[in-house]
């Protein structure tokens, strides 16, 4: 199948960049230009998973009357309270005053991303963009001279053992004058292209962290729509480990709750899962969760390495966007309106490019747009708070960014970098601090198995594991000896255990419980693990997240 483009990914960025290509495509008269959006999940939404408290700048520039289409933006952030915990008892509310500028709402949405993402699928329909829920982008393919054409499918009934089953469908192959990849964070297709057409040979490396997310619904006296609140601390800084937890009160007296742990931990045995459930059993959260219900759960991997890190975004027959790049905005702690804005700037400059008759080039049209708009403004801004707080820790760190963002504007005339790369940085397990997390009660604090059940993760039966080892010996004779294997602790749904019987310790894969958040390929001391796309609509199915 053919088309003038394809878009990679049905996140924020993806449905973009679609919804402008077809925007500008009409506006030109041209109503037979043809773009496709292919979305692994099994509808558009699924695997979307936020906070989320959003900054509508792109929205308004993107869909001017998006309130009178019915945009689920309705609940205003009216307040901001941001919590220093310095125990599992204390916890101190900061001023006003000495929070950064950068972390103030006002203005902003407290949102389900998960159904922010099903109304722009909806917008993107109406400008007849052809949706492809439940098609992952499998393969990347390649013109003879090296330039991406577009992209192929996974195949469908495939068994376990690599034998193809009744059901068997092979993949498409859909071609596209431009690929607009926008696949999310830590994009299998976009680490290929990155490392293919050496793209980051010129950013520090990429940095991420994990953010694990709980729905709940909770006493209707205790609810206070429109209330945002931060906080950082403990628990974190019993492993000496960095990062911060949110609590947003959404309608319907549901509140959003979570964690992001940045992954360039060095605990071995810090769990990120365990923290969260951890974390519940301070007061200050306690008081507000206890006696409601928890509806949800959920995990996925955050690009945060921001300006620094950002690869070059163009190649031949392609670009990247969104997270697949990383223009998350850390010291805003956002990154929907500037994946938004991403997909936005790719879909002007392709446009433009095809316009001039060209394809399968490079898009160079598409930097020089970023550089010149607000979005570069945005990142340039927050460039220094993530390695400031990895580098000088959460005091001096802190301390940095307050004089940078309230006092000079984002404007601070030296750039800090961090190039240590998240995967080299854990201890050896032998000399490591070993937390004790509490038991789950079920009630407030839960087990994995029971979390990743309410995430509505399926994967058919009997498929290939898609979780790729490069060495299948090395998770025993390296990992569990020097780090105590890593992969059991820092996988937030149970993927991976190690088994000991008779004839010794074994590696085991649970693919079926994949939430696709990713951690484990990015994390993995020994980069060992490559994730891949699962069999089509496979992974969670997020309601309302």
């Amino acid at each position: 199948m053919e088309f003038d483009v394809i878009v990679v990914g049905g996140g924020p960025a993806g449905l973009s960049a679609a919804i402008r290509l077809r925007q500008q495509a009409i506006a030109a008269g041209n109503d037979e230009f043809s773009v496709c959006v292919v979305e692994k999940g099994s509808e558009f939404g699924a695997h979307i998973l936020s906070g989320a408290v959003i900054e509508p700048r792109a929205l308004d520039e993107l869909i001017p009357d998006w309130k009178e289409k019915g945009a689920p933006l309705t609940v205003v952030a009216r307040e901001d309270r941001v919590y220093m915990l310095g125990s599992a008892k204390r916890s101190t509310k900061l001023i006003d005053s000495v929070i950064p500028e950068s972390m103030h709402n006002k203005g902003n949405y407290i949102v389900s991303l998960a159904n922010v993402v099903r109304w722009l699928a909806t917008q993107a329909e109406e400008l007849e963009v052809m949706m492809f829920p439940g098609f992952p982008a499998a393969e990347i393919l390649y013109n003879d001279d090296g330039s991406v054409k577009g992209i192929l499918t996974g195949d469908m009934g495939v068994a376990a053992n690599g034998d193809t089953k009744a059901s068997f469908e092979p993949g498409y192959e859909l071609l596209a004058k431009y690929t607009i990849f926008a696949e999310g964070s830590r994009g299998h297709l976009g680490k290929r292209l990155i490392s293919r057409f050496n793209l980051d040979k010129d950013c520090d490396p990429q940095h991420y962290g994990i953010g694990l997310k709980e729905l709940w619904d909770i006493d209707p006296a205790k609810h206070e729509e429109g209330v945002v609140m931060h906080g950082s601390g403990w628990p974190l800084t019993d492993t000496g480990s960095s990062g911060g937890w949110w609590l947003y009160f959404a309608a319907d007296n549901q509140v959003s709750f979570g964690i992001v742990i940045d992954l360039s931990y060095s605990n071995p045995y810090m769990s990120p899962f365990d923290e969260l459930q951890r974390l519940k059993t301070h007061p200050l959260i306690r008081n507000i969760l206890e006696g409601g219900k928890r509806i949800s759960y959920g995990a996925r991997s955050l690009t945060k390495g921001g300006l620094n890190s950002l690869p070059k975004l163009t190649f031949p027959g392609g670009v990247l966007a969104g997270d697949d790049a990383g223009f998350l905005n850390p010291a805003k702690i956002k990154g929907t309106h500037t994946a938004m804005k991403s997909g936005m700037l790719a879909a002007e400059a392709v446009f433009e490019a095809l316009q001039d008759g060209r394809q399968h080039d490079e898009v160079l049209a598409y930097t020089a747009m970023y550089k010149d708009s607000w979005l570069y403004k945005d990142n340039f801004d927050a460039r220094n708070f993530s390695p400031s707080m990895h580098r000088m820790g959460q005091w001096m760190g802190g301390a940095f960014n307050f004089i940078e963002q309230n006092l000079l504007g984002g404007q601070a005339v030296l750039t800090i970098h961090d190039n240590a790369r998240d995967y080299d940085q854990l201890e050896r397990a032998a000399h490591a601090y070993k937390p004790e997390y509490p038991k789950p009660d079920g009630k407030l604090t839960f087990d994995k198995l029971s979390s990743v059940f309410i995430s509505n993760t399926n994967h058919t039966e009997d498929q290939p594991v898609h979780l790729k080892l490069t060495d299948a010996t090395v998770p025993i004779s390296i990992n569990l000896p020097l780090y105590a294997e890593p992969a059991r602790l820092y996988c937030p749904a149970g993927v991976y255990e190690v088994v000991e019987d008779a004839k010794g310790a074994h590696f085991v894969i649970n693919a079926q419980n994949c939430v696709h958040c990713k951690t484990c390929d990015i994390k993995d001391p020994s980069q060992n693990i490559n994730w891949v796309t699962p069999e089509g609509g496979g992974g969670p199915n997020y309601p309302n997240m």
